[in-house]
């Protein structure tokens, strides 16, 4: 985490509001809402700093929306527990804490005029290219923070970033030297290059029922909901050009692009029109779901649908899962229309058959097979590869990433970056779907080049911080311990 705010300490303030107004985008969901408890509302305490459960469930939601993100929209509370979110986010909460403990040590601080020049330079809160106040109330209002708790946040931010522009050192001439003659090293090797094409295990039935039995738990039906829908379409709800401009202009920091640059009307207008009728459509969306419950309204369809089918959005998904059969929930926006849902009926997955799950099963068991077989085949190759009629390289260096037979260049940089890393002469090197089998029969070094002086200058800044981060997170450990006041942060 240090290495990355390093590389990207110019760009560090902006990830508040980047990630703060991707939430309001997403829609307010509310991801990661936990109740940790702890002294008087901290979970922790890091040196001197006290950790809120407040900042941890914003960097536990921060987080979560990120990994949706990546997922694309496919992230569930399940995948979080299972990849320990809650622990990513406190340790991302106390490795900042460290580095604030230690800017605080240093005498690092950001004076008001700072913090107010970073808050009025963020395009997202500026109107006509200067600092509109409204629409940073407006920003707090919809997030439910107050302007002191976010102005901290910035603060924080800020400091960190002062202490590693403090701290950031450039490569020096002896790392150059010592990395460049390393980069000036040439392997001639005799290899062979085998893929899961070389191979071709038998699907022997009684083989796939054993491996079955010994994975049916894994094979089970799809947890299914029988539902009910009654839907409420906003695409036909009257809006004019004046209510467009009006809402554009008091939400205008929900319309950025990618690299959070803000929209003007005419680009975000699409959009706006969509949001503006979604919203003037709630309470025509509320009569229909009060007339459902007390029966005066019929449902549109009756569906059975598996568990984050995409007919409906995750956040109704999740609300679903909470409650039992004869719930309707209040109705919630999906696509351009509001969705009021009764769960008729909860059907629960069951193991498959061996016959049901055969397909999922067969081809699980190919690949599992082909595995073996290919790293039998390539054991059997590396005890001749010394004699065999395998290929020869000329002498290659890093650089040489294209000129290996059977790899292309990303394949042929992974396995080179592994060979020059390895200690063993002969041996089988791994790369993803394929192995490449090695005999080297020769080494030597290369005049220096010239040509690689800025590679190896990148190498070694890239290098640097890592080492650099090792040895500061256990100095800072020891010499800020923390306190954990709850179970279930810390792996």
């Amino acid at each position: 985490m240090i290495s990355w705010m390093q590389k990207h300490n110019r760009y560090l303030v902006w990830t508040i509001w980047i990630a703060t107004i991707a939430f309001i985008g997403a829609g307010f969901v509310g991801w990661g809402s936990y109740n940790f408890g702890g002294k008087a509302g901290n979970v922790a305490k890091v040196g001197d700093i006290e950790i809120t459960q407040a900042k941890l469930n914003q960097a536990y939601s921060d987080l979560y929306a990120r990994y949706n993100e990546m997922f694309k929209g496919q992230f569930d509370e399940k995948k979080a527990k299972e990849m320990g979110l809650v622990q990513q986010a406190f340790a991302t909460l106390e490795t900042q804490a460290r580095l604030l403990n230690y800017a605080k040590t240093l005498g690092v601080i950001v004076s008001d005029d700072e913090l107010a020049h970073t808050l009025e330079s963020i395009k997202a809160f500026q109107k006509n290219g200067k600092f509109d106040r409204s629409i940073y109330n407006m920003f707090l209002k919809n997030r439910r923070m107050k302007a002191k708790d976010f102005e901290a946040r910035l603060r924080d931010e800020l400091t960190i970033n002062k202490l590693l522009t403090l701290l950031n050192v450039e490569s020096l001439p002896l790392e150059e030297e010592t990395i460049g003659s390393a980069l000036n090293v040439a392997d001639k090797f005799k290899y062979e290059v085998l893929s899961l094409d070389d191979v071709n295990p038998a699907l022997d039935e009684d083989k796939l029922k054993a491996f079955w039995e010994a994975h049916k738990t894994e094979f089970k039906t799809p947890k299914k909901y029988n539902l009910s829908l009654l839907w409420t379409d906003s695409s036909n709800t009257p809006v004019d050009e004046k209510e467009l401009k009006t809402f554009f202009d008091t939400n205008s920091f929900n319309y950025i692009d990618q690299s959070g640059k803000q929209l003007t009307f005419e680009e975000a207008k699409d959009k706006v029109e969509k949001d503006l009728k979604i919203k003037k459509t709630k309470k025509t969306a509320q009569r229909a779901y009060i007339a459902f419950k007390k029966g005066k309204q019929d449902a549109d369809e009756s569906v059975t649908l598996p568990l984050n089918d995409p007919t409906l959005s995750k956040d109704i998904w999740g609300e679903i899962q909470q409650h039992d059969a004869g719930t309707i929930l209040k109705p919630k926006v999906v696509n351009s229309k509001y969705v009021t849902v009764k769960i008729e009926k909860v059907i629960e997955p069951k193991v498959m058959t061996f016959e049901e799950a055969k397909p999922l099963v067969a081809k699980l068991y190919e690949t599992d097979a082909k595995q073996k077989a290919l790293a039998a085949l390539a054991e059997e190759k590396l005890k001749s590869i010394a004699d065999s009629n395998a290929t020869v390289s000329d002498f290659v260096t890093l650089s040489d990433a294209d000129n290996l037979k059977g790899l292309n260049s990303q394949e042929s940089l992974q396995f080179l970056q592994k060979l020059f890393t390895s200690l063993e002469e002969k041996g089988i090197i791994r790369l993803s779907n394929k192995v490449v089998v090695y005999d080297i029969m020769a080494q030597k070094h290369l005049s220096p080049d010239t040509n690689l002086t800025e590679r190896v200058k990148e190498t070694v800044n890239t290098i640097k911080p890592r080492v650099f981060e090792s040895n500061l997170i256990q100095v800072l450990a020891k010499k800020y311990p923390t306190e954990v006041y709850v179970g279930g942060l810390k792996n």
